[in-house]
């Protein structure tokens, strides 16, 4: 393997395998709407990304609660906290509450509001065409998966855009089903014009979908 190569994938390795060279890397699985779930969520997260000395974190957070949490389980590492884009619930209505706002921003969080990876112009045809656009399309496509893994790949495609992660290093994004986090997944990101380059590497935490 090249030096480069190595550099790259270095946070990918993973030094103890089975003994046919498999890695084993368990995946936990919460139920939706569990109060639990938020916690243990950013526990297993926070246990892989110092295991495998990931550096960038990303984390869904429409209130700022679940991105404050985050905050206290990853010092150290380059946490991006997405919120809702304004207007998602209404004209100009921002769902960032202040008091979380200010207080992740004392603690040197960045905090990125930008339109939605798989929202936006296309949803606004929706809403007036009554017609789905291909972004709506992936979206729905990747919720078989649960609600929290189509915004784990969708955040980290908006912060990879933002300039706030990077696509050669992999990252660890975490997202979820309404409120708090259900969903942890180990990436390779990707920008969204290169969309089909992000790779699922693993999948951490998962809600148990019946």
């Amino acid at each position: 393997m090249g030096e480069n190569r190595a550099k790259k994938e270095g946070a990918l390795a993973e030094p103890k395998r089975g003994n046919r060279g498999f890695i084993e890397a368990p995946c936990l699985y919460v139920r939706v709407g569990d109060p639990g779930a938020t916690a243990l969520t950013l526990e297993r997260a926070a246990r892989r990304a110092q295991e495998l000395d990931v550096r960038n974190v990303v984390v869904a957070s429409t209130s700022g609660r679940t991105g404050l949490l985050a905050a206290e389980m990853f010092p150290g590492r380059n946490l991006v906290v997405v919120t809702h884009s304004t207007g998602f619930t209404g004209p100009d209505v921002q769902e960032l509450q202040p008091e979380y706002r200010k207080k992740l921003e004392e603690a040197g969080i960045r905090i990125l509001t930008c339109q939605h990876a798989f929202g936006g112009v296309g949803r606004a045809v929706r809403k007036r065409l009554a017609t789905y656009e291909l972004e709506e399309i992936m979206a729905y496509t990747l919720r078989i998966f649960g609600e929290g893994t189509k915004v784990a790949v969708e955040i980290a495609l908006m912060a990879a855009d933002a300039g706030l992660i990077s696509t050669g290093e992999p990252c660890l994004s975490i997202g979820g089903t309404g409120e708090g986090a259900d969903t942890a997944l180990l990436l390779r990101p990707a920008n969204a014009q290169t969309f089909f380059d992000l790779r699922v590497v693993e999948i951490l935490v998962k809600p148990r979908l019946e």
